[in-house]
């Protein structure tokens, strides 16, 4: 069976929006301003979490800004990530941008529900935090791995949204990267 894995970069705050300013957000590119040279560790869990990845779960945007971003790249990083399967959840795409993508349309709980029974191993999601918010609500997250940037934004699209009612979480690990990002791995505490 599949475990869902959100996977995502975030500010003291929660805020997910625009992290390397290209999308016109005015508080966007603090991806780059606040994670310095703490990036370079970052890249080397990130680098490491993509060799355990069965398959990634992606959102219509983030399909969209990371075969952009990834798909001209060359080296082994790129080579992995590239080369996993990608399941796209969107009503309004024919066909994904990144590569060995399907995209799943209709129902993303029932969708997403079927993955989890076809697929062993971890389905990461990156961004997507549409998508995250759905699949938190309809309690399909196994695991939260947010990596912490040291800034307060203030304004911007956040990670989480309302819930109907609370989703409890067990933090099962915290790591500090370099001197200002941290690491927090979150499992969900599954109801009796």
């Amino acid at each position: 069976m599949g475990k869902i894995v959100i996977s995502t970069n975030v500010s003291l705050d929660g805020v997910v929006q625009d992290p390397d300013g290209k999308e016109g957000f005015r508080l966007g590119g603090w991806f780059g301003q606040f994670g310095g040279k703490d990036l370079e560790q970052w890249a080397k869990v990130e680098f490491e979490e993509a060799l355990g990845t069965e398959a990634l779960l992606l959102g219509r945007r983030s399909d969209e800004w990371f075969a952009e971003r990834w798909l001209s790249r060359g080296d082994e990083w790129a080579d992995r990530l590239n080369s996993l399967p990608k399941y796209v959840v969107s009503a309004s795409l024919d066909r994904a941008r990144w590569s060995n993508a399907t995209v799943l349309d209709g129902d993303v709980v029932g969708e997403v529900s079927k993955l989890k029974q076809e697929l062993d191993g971890e389905i990461v999601v990156y961004a997507s935090y549409q998508l995250v918010r759905t699949l938190i609500e309809n309690d399909l997250v196994d695991e939260l791995r947010l990596f912490v940037f040291p800034v307060i934004l203030g304004a911007g699209e956040r990670l989480f949204g309302e819930t109907s009612d609370p989703k409890p979480m067990r933090l099962v690990d915290a790591k500090t990267l370099g001197e200002g990002l941290a690491r927090l791995t979150y499992e969900t505490v599954r109801q009796a």
